[in-house]
C-alpha cells in the first residue's frame, strides 16, 4: 500500500512540474526595444495597450526608448538597439539609403499632431503674417523643417519664405519664441493647448488641414527582427492597431493615460485627443497618395538626392492589419 501512495505521489510531483513548466511558457513574454521620439498622442499607444493589458494578450513586453530626433531613430536600427521605431513619413527615405530597417505600417494619416504656436500677445495674427519671420523647428531635414517649408510653398513665397530655424526639441523651441529669436514653434498638439491654457502660447494652425496626402507617423521594423521573427512583427502590429481601436471607443481611459504620458493636464490632453484620433490608421494601410507626397519631398529635406521609388521606401507585407 505504501508503495502505491509513493508511486502516487511520483506521478502527481511529475505532473504538477510539468504544469509549472508549461505555465512558465505560457506566461513568458516576448520583448521588444521600441524607440520613438516626440510628444504626439499617436506615441502613447503603448502606455494606453499597457494600461488596458493588449499587449499582455499578445505575450509582448515592451521596453520604450526615447530618442531625440528622427535620424536618431535610424541610428538606433542602424547599431541594433531597438527592434521597432516608430518614426516619421519622411524617414522612410533613410530605407530607400540602405539603412536596415522597413516601414512595416502606417501609423498616422495627415499631420494634425503638429501645431504652430505663436506668442499670445505677439504681432503674428495670421499665416499671412508669417511671411519672411523666423519659425522654430527641432532640426534641418526633420519633418518639422518639411511641415514649415511646405506651409510656405502654399503660400506662394517659395520654401524659404517663412525662415525654418532648427532650434532643437519642444521646450527650446519655446524658449527661443519667447526670447524674441522666432515668433512661433512646431509643437505637438496635447503641449501646444497644455501651453495655450497657460497663456504661453497661441494655438496659430494645425497641419492637418494644410498637408491633406500625408503619412505623419509610420511603424519601422529592424530588418534582422522580420528575418528573426516575423510572427513577432505581426504580433505587435495587431497589438497596436487594437489599442488604438480601444483609444478610439475609450476616450476617458485613455486621455487619462495621455496626460499622464505626455506629462500636460487632462483638459489639454482631451483637446489634443480629439485633433488627433482622427489621423491614427485602423490597420497600417499605406495611402498611394500619401506616399507620393512623401517620396517627392525627399529631396528638398536633403535626404535623398534623387525622388526613389514608391517600393524603395515600405513593404507591404503585414498590411492591413487583423487582430
Amino acid at each position: 500500500m505504501c508503495q502505491v501512495f509513493r508511486r502516487a505521489a511520483t506521478v502527481v510531483a511529475v505532473i504538477a512540474a510539468a504544469l509549472t513548466v508549461c505555465t512558465a511558457e505560457a506566461a513568458a513574454l516576448d520583448k521588444l526595444r521600441v524607440a520613438r521620439t516626440g510628444t504626439a498622442i499617436a506615441f502613447t499607444v503603448p502606455e494606453v495597450g499597457q494600461a488596458a493589458k493588449i499587449w499582455d494578450s499578445y505575450r509582448i513586453e515592451l521596453e520604450l526608448i526615447m530618442v531625440a530626433g528622427d535620424a536618431k531613430v535610424w541610428q538606433a536600427l542602424i547599431a541594433g538597439e531597438v527592434d521597432v521605431a516608430l518614426n516619421s513619413g519622411p524617414g522612410m527615405g533613410f530605407r530607400a539609403k540602405g539603412a536596415p530597417g522597413t516601414p512595416v505600417a502606417a501609423m498616422a494619416g495627415p499631420p494634425f499632431s503638429f501645431i504652430l504656436v505663436v506668442a499670445p500677445d505677439g504681432p503674428i495674427r495670421t499665416i499671412a503674417d508669417l511671411k519672411g519671420k523666423r519659425v522654430g523647428v527641432t532640426t534641418a531635414g526633420s519633418l518639422t523643417d518639411w511641415l514649415v517649408r511646405e506651409l510656405s510653398r502654399q503660400q506662394g513665397w517659395g520654401i524659404d519664405g517663412i525662415v525654418s530655424t532648427p532650434v532643437g526639441a519642444m521646450r527650446s523651441q519655446m524658449a527661443a519664441m519667447k526670447g524674441g529669436d522666432t515668433v512661433g514653434s512646431m509643437i505637438t498638439t496635447a503641449p501646444a493647448f497644455d501651453y495655450e491654457e497657460r497663456h504661453e502660447g497661441r494655438i496659430l494652425t494645425s497641419f492637418g488641414m494644410i498637408v491633406t496626402h500625408f503619412h505623419t507617423h509610420v511603424i519601422t521594423a529592424a530588418d534582422s527582427l522580420i528575418a528573426r521573427n516575423p510572427d513577432l512583427v505581426n504580433r505587435f502590429l495587431q497589438g497596436w492597431f487594437k489599442t488604438v481601436a480601444f483609444m478610439k471607443s475609450h476616450k476617458e481611459e485613455s486621455v487619462a493615460v495621455v496626460a499622464k504620458a505626455l506629462g500636460v493636464s487632462p483638459q489639454a490632453a482631451a483637446k489634443g485627443y480629439d485633433n488627433d484620433m482622427q489621423m491614427m490608421s485602423d490597420d497600417g494601410v499605406f495611402d498611394p497618395a500619401a506616399i507620393e507626397v512623401i517620396r517627392n519631398s525627399l529631396v528638398a529635406l536633403g535626404i535623398l538626392d534623387t525622388v526613389p521609388e514608391a517600393k524603395a521606401l515600405y513593404s507591404e507585407r503585414f498590411v492591413p492589419v487583423k487582430y
